[in-house]
């Protein structure tokens, strides 16, 4: 087989011609490459197990245990991505971008299918160089001189009205709140020099990001709105249409990403692994 790489509208590249199982040192570093470059790569007709799925992951960085989402019960590396028929809910039910509530946040997340609704459930995932190079230039310069202030606690801590404790979402799929309220709120600047491409990327996020550093939440509202709102142009997104043996892995520093909440009814599980990241720098 030979390895080719298949831009894809919007944001992203699929990976054709290879097995992550048996990568060579070369096919690897034009993974990589791909990787940098697009900010989301997947992968088709793939056949790894857990333990190939974690040497996969290996091969990146460090692995991330998820402080928030339960663990697969053999592979604590493993952090299962479940929604059980009887639950409205899901986990990652609106844009985002994975631990930019962290100092130093996680490269990305690598997502294998083990489950799937017969229909239903794809991920939209947009891109942070696009939206950013789509700006106008006297806008980026505004934006590259702030910084922003993300935090977990609302999503994930122990209050009585953070996401995951209202409704079904809480309690049979999410773990630690505590983790979530020991957090310490961090800054980022707006705009990132991405530390693998060195491309410029926006940083912030609908989910995580609370306000700009120095500003108040009621201040900062609608330029985020406005930033929200570009970033979610269809030019620069693309939805990832599920299928077995299906694998997706997304840069957190580079890309947003959505999964959908339309399979009512029907089991999904899916087995995510994130790898550790670098300090974030200003563009």
């Amino acid at each position: 087989m030979t390895l080719e790489i298949q831009p894809l509208a919007g944001v992203g590249a699929e990976i054709r011609g290879i097995d992550i199982a048996t990568l060579s040192d070369s096919d690897f570093a034009a993974i990589r490459a791909a990787f940098a470059d697009h900010g989301v790569i997947f992968f088709r007709d793939q056949s790894i197990d857990e333990t190939q799925h974690i040497d996969f992951a290996r091969r990146w960085a460090p692995i991330n245990i998820n402080r928030f989402f339960g663990a697969h019960p053999t592979f604590p590396e493993i952090a299962m991505v479940t929604k059980e028929p009887e639950q409205r809910n899901n986990i990652g039910g609106g844009w985002h971008t994975d631990h930019s509530y962290d100092q130093i946040p996680a490269m990305g997340s690598i997502l294998v299918a083990r489950e799937l609704p017969a229909s239903g459930g794809n991920t939209l995932f947009s891109s942070m160089y696009a939206a950013y190079d789509a700006l106008s230039p006297g806008f980026a310069k505004m934006l590259e001189g702030l910084r922003a202030v993300h935090s977990a606690r609302h999503i994930f801590g122990e209050g009585p009205d953070t996401y995951y404790n209202k409704g079904d979402a809480g309690g049979t799929r999410i773990g630690n709140a505590k983790a979530a309220d020991a957090l310490q709120d961090v800054t980022h600047p707006v705009v990132i020099t991405h530390p693998l491409s060195g491309k410029k990327a926006l940083y912030v996020n609908p989910s995580f990001t609370t306000r700009f550093d120095g500003w108040t939440a009621e201040e900062s509202k609608p330029l985020l709105q406005q930033i929200y709102g570009h970033c979610m142009n269809k030019a620069f997104v693309h939805e990832f249409v599920w299928r077995p043996g299906s694998i997706a892995f997304w840069d957190n520093r580079a890309t947003w990403h959505f999964a959908k909440n339309d399979y009512h009814g029907q089991r999904r599980e899916m087995h995510r692994i994130t790898v550790e990241g670098a300090p974030l720098h200003g563009a």
